[in-house]
């Protein structure tokens, strides 16, 4: 019964439109007074499952991302990306792809691509006689490259929860994610020579030169970050504060680009994005722990495993539990959810917590593209002035090359696990 009224109260909540941190903790509440517990196991809990120092990244990574996007290092990222590829066919697609790539290795989220860059690419891409529905399609499915490739903020969130390592996590995201990178580009020149669209810019040593003198200092950030991680000299956690250290940098000090104004915006944006992950993965601690200690965990691992134990089956069903919790749940809900149910039966069938990170963040990315709780086409649709239904619709084409990626991460475990064997085992 009692766990009849903890899944029950959570369904309620949650249709309810109540806020799922809410939803978790009430359902949570629920459950403790029904069995008999003293009220203030939620909130032990809840300050345990925080009072970690990997997720002291989380804030440093959300506001370097911020301020990325507020001192206009963007903008010279962009223009470096259309110097370096914008010469291709269909130019200015290589370009939306080229910068999500880079911007990847600073911000660590979607969101922040999709707002940032994505300003910038879907203006330029029609200014230049591209389709609204393939300029926005595009840039919701390059964006999602950001939590892959490091720094991310999903895999930050993950590893806490998974209690793996998140250099290890890191280092496992950077293959799927230039082969996210790689398919797009190859649908891009596939689309480009189908529609007839043209080069976007002349290839210029010159030209190419100039603008990489004019970003050099900004796209240093992922070589600093990575190149200090793998060498040992800070961990990802205080990877983080040197990505806001440098940021601030290169905005007051070097481009003087940064107000005074526009720090103190990007600090309260940060802050606000913050508490609300921050509360997201208290609730689910304690959810997840009750989940853990009513033996919820094994029961389900036992009915899956009984259902089948041919892994390749198990990848398979797994995979579309998590495309359609992506659809419906916001992406730090859904690993704090998730990972406590699903983790004990990768571990059945010999899946690395590590490749079961990027298999998990990788799902619940494409889910972001997917309504009806798309974070991505809600920002889009705001950016590109289009209905949600038309942004959907966009992205549907996109799908397919983003599935054959998490397609090899699940059934092809060197595809993300290669560079973390290398570099740490």
């Amino acid at each position: 019964m009692p766990l009849v009224v903890l899944f029950g109260s959570l369904l309620v909540m949650m249709l309810s439109g109540v806020p799922i941190a809410v939803a978790l903790a009430g359902s949570s509440l629920a459950y403790v007074w029904m069995v008999g517990m003293p009220d203030v196991v939620v909130l032990h809990r809840m300050v345990n499952g925080i009072d970690s120092f990997p997720l002291l990244a989380i804030p440093f990574f959300i506001m370097a991302g911020n301020l990325m996007n507020s001192a206009l290092i963007t903008e010279r990222i962009y223009t470096f990306a259309v110097a370096l590829v914008g010469w291709m066919r269909g130019g200015l697609g290589h370009v939306n792809v080229a910068g999500s790539v880079i911007f990847a290795g600073m911000s660590g989220t979607a969101v922040a691509d999709a707002g940032g860059l994505g300003t910038i690419e879907i203006k330029a891409m029609r200014d230049h006689g591209y389709d609204d529905r393939f300029a926005v399609g595009l840039t919701a499915a390059s964006s999602t490259i950001g939590p892959i490739i490091p720094p991310s903020l999903p895999l930050v969130i993950y590893g806490v929860m998974a209690n793996a390592s998140v250099g290890q996590l890191f280092a496992a995201g950077v293959v799927p994610g230039l082969g996210m990178a790689l398919i797009l580009m190859l649908y891009v020149a596939y689309v480009a020579r189908r529609r007839g669209y043209q080069r976007d810019a002349r290839f210029s040593v010159v030209v190419l030169g100039q603008s990489f003198k004019q970003a050099f200092l900004a796209l240093m950030t992922p070589v600093i970050l990575i190149g200090g991680m793998v060498s040992g000299m800070f961990t990802p956690t205080e990877a983080a504060i040197a990505a806001v250290a440098w940021a601030l940098f290169l905005g007051i000090a070097v481009y003087r680009t940064l107000t005074w104004r526009e720090l103190v915006k990007v600090s309260m944006e940060t802050i606000e994005t913050t508490s609300v992950i921050l509360i997201i993965v208290a609730a689910a601690s304690i959810f997840g722990w009750i989940l853990t200690s009513a033996r919820v965990t094994e029961m389900l691992s036992a009915w899956v495993l009984g259902l089948t134990t041919n892994p390749f089956l198990l990848l398979l069903l797994v995979n579309l539990l998590l495309l359609f919790v992506g659809c419906f749940l916001e992406t730090i809900a859904a690993i704090t959810i998730m990972v406590p149910v699903l983790l004990p039966i990768m571990a059945q069938i010999g899946v690395d917590p590590v490749q079961f990170g990027i298999l998990m963040v990788l799902n619940l990315m494409i889910g972001l593209l997917t309504p009806p709780v798309g974070m991505v086409l809600y920002i889009l649709s705001r950016v590109a002035r289009i209905p949600f239904e038309e942004c959907a619709k966009a992205c549907a084409p996109f799908l397919v090359p983003l599935l054959i990626i998490l397609a090899l991460v699940t059934y092809w475990p060197d595809f993300s696990m290669w560079l973390p064997t290398l570099i740490y085992r």
